[in-house]
């Protein structure tokens, strides 16, 4: 038997929130530079400004891996194409439903937990995924491809709504 396998990298693209701490950052640098014409000892501030405007400009550069394992997705975020944190991971046995997330079949799981890791472009499909641990429902939002959704639809038809 062969192993189902797809994997899927989704850039997320800068939000307004992310324009507005990278203006601040950029902000405060600048003002630190100000200050040392003030105070000459005030050196350190710069300095210090520029080293977190670099660590959180990294931190803001960020992508979404999905990859399908024969029933099991898992959700990588990767910072500044370095960094890998694991956000999600479930298997297909664990799923309530997988459908577009703006259908009706998803309405119902309104109060379950959300979290996004679509790419917030607006323009990709957006699927919902419920599934179930430890009896806490969590929603996630996110953007498989059909090669991952044909997936879960052949591990689970009829918990998957397809477009």
């Amino acid at each position: 038997m062969s192993d189902y396998y797809t994997e899927q990298l989704v850039k997320k693209q800068a939000g307004m929130k992310d324009i507005v701490i990278k203006a601040a950052l950029v902000a405060v640098t600048i003002v630190s530079v100000l200050i040392v014409f003030l105070f000459p000892f005030g050196i350190i501030l710069p300095v210090l400004a520029v080293i977190l405007d670099v660590l959180m400009f990294r931190r803001l550069n960020v992508e979404y891996e999905y990859l399908f394992v024969n029933g099991d997705l898992d959700i990588d975020k990767i910072m500044n194409k370095a960094k890998r944190k694991r956000m999600f991971s479930a298997n297909v046995n664990d799923l309530e439903i997988l459908a577009p997330a703006d259908s009706i079949e998803v309405r119902q799981y309104q109060k379950a937990k959300t979290y996004n890791y679509s790419s917030g472009s607006g323009q990709a499909a957006l699927y919902a995924l419920v599934v179930s641990e430890r009896g806490e429902q969590k929603k996630i939002i996110f953007e498989p491809n059909d090669t991952i959704v044909e997936g879960f639809y052949m591990m689970a038809p009829r918990k998957v709504v397809r477009k």
